[in-house]
């Protein structure tokens, strides 16, 4: 036996979705169905526990062969709930392999059924699995007909069942297939070897402070009565939440919205009559969505007070980056209070009270106080260490802009670097208040992949003092600051374009650019390939013609979509950052150092309290050897809770 192909149906009384697969498996109830296997690809058997079925012994042992490849469609969760139901802590991740992240690598949909549709998988997963998956595997509403049970067993509709049965099968034989099929396009061995490391941080886990979350908890219902109280007693609104009822009232009382979104309503607060402004000031207390993270914490919560299964490894296909899921850290809001650690005290000990007489907002607090649930066990410190302006370090070493690299090899000051260049000013002039290093900073975060005008306004140019008239000028300065960024667009625009037109090979700026079976891939230094489905030139919304090509949209569908030079770079950029982060995670990770957590560029490490900040950094600063002459920096400092410094 070399190979395993696995799928299995799972019963549990926890929500799935809602919680998390790791949590999924503690439930009491929890238990495995079905589970359905291929050994070296050959006929799929699938073994009814449910029914009274076992699981032939060399099966059983094969799940803890680490010489017995295991595959998988979203790995993690069958092999995270077969660990449950071995009895074991976690069976080890480097004998499993995902073909939801092979998928990925592909710029494929996650989900089987669409990645099997997009690669033309002849036995197609089965529609009607959601049905049988929602009748089987979760609790059912008791009623009348059903004899108040809540629960349906495969005795309540053996034909059902049988179907089931079959689901599971067929999802075997499709694994089976796909994997024969992203064959042809091998995942190379060091991103599985970046994913079973992804798996191992995952499985560790970060503890939560359940005391803090809970009162957290507690203090937004309580706030949450206050407010809707106060804004029924201003408008009269039966359901003040409501966004019909909201509306109607601001229309009554002239003002037209056609959105009650964050930004809408930022945009128009200081120009509306002051009842209108403490209406709105009100409901947006009201609807501050991060404090739902808090509920979010409390499900993903496991019985050792640890959160599991907060990171998903390829999240993103287009570049490969990590997703967030359930609590999602990789959108947590920021800190800035000065007292942080008072306020957090006084949520943790119930002091209602005291916070309300010290702070304007409980929503506002609860807010700040969110990265502060996450803790390190008891006796240990956190060190959180990131990448100094990782993407315009790897924009200037890719695109040989020497000046920029100079900048990053000595000061680091970029933006007071890049309002120099710009403007011809001696960087000593440029002071950290001042306008001209205003224009160098929001000039660097906005136009290195092509942005325009469009780009500096949504970058907030705008409400930072910036007039209309000196956003264009403010793009060619970059520009010509910048000419060998610009020539780095234009030369992969260029790539791009020949390789799909005249399916072949070209190499620019350390990249190659090839095109075969349907598919354009661009190698990175590091080997990885980046992956484009059915790339094809076509006419772009901007009258010229330019490269689309087929992936999941803005509006989560498969459709085609436009790409151009710039927008490819961004692509290359992230991508490149994004596997310098992955060896630094192996090289941390070697060296024995317990990762705990990971958001976009920096790294949380759960360590001793002898380790310093300096030792981290300087690991992290260590280039790898595909990109030896990369500049690379780490800061970081050490807390007791995660924060931002």
């Amino acid at each position: 036996m070399k190979t395993l192909y696995l799928d299995i149906e799972t019963y549990s009384s926890n929500d799935l979705g809602a919680c998390g697969v790791y949590r999924y498996s503690e439930a009491p109830d929890f238990e495995i169905l079905l589970i359905g296997y291929s050994v070296n690809g050959g006929e799929v058997c699938v073994i009814d526990l449910a029914s009274g079925g076992t699981l032939p012994d060399d099966i059983r042992m094969a799940l803890l062969d680490k010489n017995v490849i295991k595959y998988a469609h979203n790995a993690q969760f069958e092999r995270v709930c077969l660990s449950r139901w071995l009895g074991v802590n976690f069976l080890d991740p480097s004998s499993w392999r995902c073909t939801m992240v092979w998928a990925a690598y592909l710029g494929l949909p996650l989900s089987l059924e669409q990645a099997g549709s997009v690669m033309k998988v002849e036995k197609q997963k089965l529609s009607e699995g959601k049905e049988l998956i929602k009748y089987f595997c979760s609790p059912c509403k008791p009623t009348n007909a059903n004899g108040r049970r809540i629960r349906n067993l495969p005795n309540h509709a053996p034909d059902k069942w049988e179907r089931f049965k079959s689901y599971n099968k067929r999802d075997v034989e499709t694994e089976v297939e796909m994997v024969n099929k992203l064959s042809m396009f091998p995942l190379p061995k060091k991103e599985w070897q970046y994913y079973i490391l992804d798996q191992k941080i995952n499985d560790m886990g970060i503890m939560l402070d359940m005391d803090l979350v809970r009162e957290a908890i507690r203090f937004d219902e309580y706030s949450n009565a206050k407010l809707i109280k106060a804004l029924k007693n201003i408008t009269g609104l039966d359901n003040p939440n409501s966004v019909v009822q909201m509306k109607t009232w601001l229309l009554n009382n002239g003002l037209d919205l056609k959105t009650l979104g964050k930004t809408t309503v930022n945009e128009i607060i200081n120009e509306v009559p002051e009842n209108i402004k403490n209406v709105l000031r009100l409901r947006q207390s009201l609807a501050k969505s991060s404090v739902k993270k808090y509920k979010a914490m409390e499900n993903a919560v496991c019985r050792d007070q640890r959160a599991r299964g907060l990171l998903q490894f390829y999240g993103a296909n287009r570049t490969g980056r990590f997703a967030g899921r359930l609590v999602q850290v990789q959108n947590l809001p920021q800190n800035h209070l000065p007292d942080l650690l008072q306020a957090r005290n006084l949520v943790k000990t119930g002091n209602i009270q005291a916070l309300e007489l010290l702070y304007d907002s409980i929503p506002f607090v609860l807010s700040e106080l969110i990265r502060t649930a996450f803790i390190p066990r008891p006796g240990y410190k956190f060190i959180v260490a990131d990448f100094s302006a990782i993407e315009a370090r790897v924009i200037s070493w890719l695109a040989g802009e020497t000046w920029r690299n100079e900048v990053f090899a000595t000061h680091g000051k970029i933006y007071e670097a890049s309002a120099s260049q710009m403007f011809r000013v001696p960087i000593e002039e440029i002071t950290k208040g001042s306008l001209l290093r205003q224009k160098g900073k929001i000039a660097e975060l906005a136009l290195g992949y092509g942005g325009s005008v469009g780009a500096l306004k949504a970058m907030g140019a705008l409400q930072m003092g910036l007039s209309e008239e000196e956003l264009q000028p403010l793009v060619t300065a970059w520009r010509l600051a910048n000419p060998n960024i610009v020539k780095l667009w234009w030369a992969v625009d260029n790539a791009v374009k020949t390789s799909v037109l005249e399916q072949t090979n070209i190499r620019v700026y350390g990249l190659q650019f090839e095109y075969t079976k349907g598919f354009l891939f661009i190698e990175l230094p590091s080997g990885r390939r980046l992956a484009y489905v059915k790339p094809q030139i076509d006419m772009n919304h901007f009258g010229n013609s330019g490269v689309t090509y087929e992936g999941i949209g803005t509006d989560k569908k498969w459709k085609r979509i436009e790409s151009y030079g710039p927008k490819f770079v961004e692509n290359i950029v992230q991508a490149i950052s994004r596997d310098i982060l992955c060896h630094a995670l192996e090289c941390l990770n070697n060296l024995g150092y317990s990762i705990v957590m990971h958001v976009h560029d920096e790294v949380v490490v759960e360590t001793s309290q002898d380790i310093s900040v300096e030792m981290i950094c300087r690991h992290m600063s260590k280039a790898p050897v595909w990109a030896k002459d990369l500049v690379l920096k780490a800061d970081g400092f050490e807390c007791q809770f995660y924060k931002k410094e």
